[in-house]
């Protein structure tokens, strides 16, 4: 697909400064500039001072300019005005507000993690050696921003300008109640959700394994349970392993592995799954603090909310 990466996302908190200090401790690394970044994918967060926490802008990677004059276009049919240069496209999201960018971009090569030998019923891929999982003791440190997850008031018309507008491809949908949308391989990179108020949900990071889901969760739980929000658990649109916690501002953020990817689009059917059959296959269930966060009605009314 012409769109092929999720580069970065600004998000609005009225702390930046302690809300930094959490996302530096959750794995990433500050640089000079005011950007937090990946491992493997550079400047991929950057906090900004706003009333109230918000997505302030998202930015999609493409391969060169006919993908940016393709994606003018189709925000233009939309009836929505664009900035237009030689590398990017920059539209406002016409219900929350957000700015979205689409510009010229690398692909992410992402080096090879060697596979996880695991011992299973009748086949020894480990012998005379404890698992590496347990043995490491470095921290974890997020590989890539893999995904965001939005709430807006008029579901319709967001998810119509990622696909419609952006280009964004539909992996799967909780029916009438969120789309998982694609830009990459990955199974999803924004899922877009009805909700009475718009707001960021939460932010996804990819780390190597699922042990390091956990030593990611536990080292940030160490003397701060408040953060927990829900894990460990697998997801059943994605497949992915996940844990959430809930920084100063309230967002969520979320450690995960293994995410299912769709290489080839006709190998690949979206199905529309029922409540809450789309959101996990194995964990405990969500707290109703995942599903309605506990300062949605200080969004609504515009109260200024800081965690």
């Amino acid at each position: 697909m012409a769109l092929h990466r999720l580069s970065s996302v600004t998000i609005g908190v009225p702390d930046p400064t302690t809300t930094r200090d959490y996302y530096t401790e959750f794995g990433l690394a500050p640089a000079d500039d005011g950007w937090l970044t990946t491992r493997d994918a550079g400047d991929q967060l950057r906090l900004v001072t706003a009333p109230s926490r918000r997505l302030v802008e998202i930015v999609i990677g493409a391969d060169d300019s006919d993908d940016i004059a393709a994606a003018a276009i189709r925000l233009r049919g939309l009836g929505l005005p664009v900035d237009l240069t030689s590398g990017s496209v920059t539209a406002l999201e016409p219900v929350a507000g957000f700015r979205a960018v689409i510009r010229v971009d690398d692909r992410l090569a992402q080096s090879v993690q060697p596979a996880t030998a695991y011992n299973g019923p009748g086949r020894i891929e480990r012998s005379n050696l404890r698992a590496p999982g347990v043995l490491r003791e470095d921290p974890v440190r997020p590989r890539k921003l893999g995904h965001v997850v939005i709430g807006t008031i008029d579901f319709d018309a967001t998810r119509r300008f990622f696909t419609d507008g952006l280009g964004f491809k539909l992996s799967d949908e909780i029916k009438g109640h969120g789309a998982f949308l694609r830009c990459s391989t990955d199974h999803h990179n924004v899922l877009v959700l009805k909700a009475p108020v718009n707001f960021l949900h939460h932010t996804s990071w990819q780390v190597d394994d699922i042990d390091d889901v956990g030593r990611g969760a536990t080292a940030m739980l160490e003397g701060n349970p408040e953060r927990h929000v829900w894990g460990l658990g697998r997801h059943h649109a994605g497949s992915n392993f996940f844990w959430y916690l809930k920084d100063p501002a309230g967002n969520f953020s979320e450690y995960y592995s293994d995410m299912d990817c769709i290489v080839d689009d006709q190998l690949w059917t979206p199905q529309a799954f029922e409540g809450a059959k789309g959101l996990f296959n194995w964990g405990p269930p969500p707290p109703p603090s995942f599903l309605h966060p506990e300062d949605l009605a200080a969004l609504m009314t515009g109260a200024h909310h800081v965690g």
